[in-house]
């Protein structure tokens, strides 16, 4: 497997952490561990993950909390880890978007399965590319590698995206100096509608902005629209 999946692993127990990411990659996937919440959130800011197994029980902010706010972005699907007979955690995090849920404790065997189960149904990379697929897309100093996900500067650093901002930055690619309101920019990129006071795009916008502004505080590229939503102000060219 040249690309095999990547998979992150949040849980507090030391032990569950390390036995489940070494039998993950003994079975051809790439697997990363994350302790807690703020953990998680550092790991994703760096790296690109697949799928993420998720423990609901962790100090700090719950398992069942992340669910819902990275379930809200689509960032990737997720695998609920929770305790045995609690069946209220399952519903709820099912109800909350998460995609399978497995009881503790639990078969590795099991979970690779799942996991295997849960990749086969989500689409695949060249899907959300769209036209990208297998292209490099060149924007003011960036060049976006469609297939990998990742960001090349001039200086030759790569940035790896979410799967969430992947799909937000090719929906505005497609559509360079076009003003896209938030409900078209919801939709298009997590073909979804946005609720009262939904602030999804606002936030992926903030997070793509710190991954390809220059200066965070003056944004150049993705520029805000007063009552109107956001612009890709750049040209785009696209090369194989």
């Amino acid at each position: 497997m040249t690309n095999p999946p990547h998979i992150l692993v949040v849980d507090d127990h030391q032990q569950i952490r390390d036995s489940v990411t070494r039998f993950l990659e003994k079975n051809g996937l790439r697997a990363t561990s994350a302790k807690d919440a703020t953990d998680m959130d550092a790991k994703l800011a760096k790296g690109h993950f697949d799928l993420m197994v998720l423990d609901v029980m962790m100090p700090g902010e719950s398992g069942l909390s992340v669910c819902q706010r990275l379930s809200a972005e689509k960032v990737m699907p997720i695998i609920m880890l929770t305790a045995l007979g609690e069946e209220t955690d399952r519903i709820v995090g099912l109800e909350i978007g998460a995609d399978d849920y497995l009881a503790k404790p639990f078969n590795p065997r099991e979970l690779l399965a799942r996991i295997k189960a849960v990749l086969r149904r989500i689409p695949q990379s060249e899907t959300v590319a769209g036209d990208f697929a297998g292209k490099h897309v060149r924007f003011a100093h960036l060049v976006l590698d469609a297939d990998r996900q990742v960001l090349v500067c001039e200086d030759g650093s790569e940035t790896a995206l979410t799967n969430a901002d992947f799909k937000l930055l090719v929906v505005l690619l497609e559509r360079p100096r076009v003003v896209l309101s938030r409900d078209e920019l919801l939709d298009l990129a997590a073909g979804r509608s946005a609720g009262p006071l939904d602030r999804t795009i606002d936030n992926q916008i903030s997070r793509l902005r710190r991954k390809i502004e220059p200066d965070i505080l003056r944004p150049k590229i993705i520029k805000t629209i007063r009552n109107g939503g956001y612009c890709l102000s750049v040209d785009v060219e696209v090369t194989g």
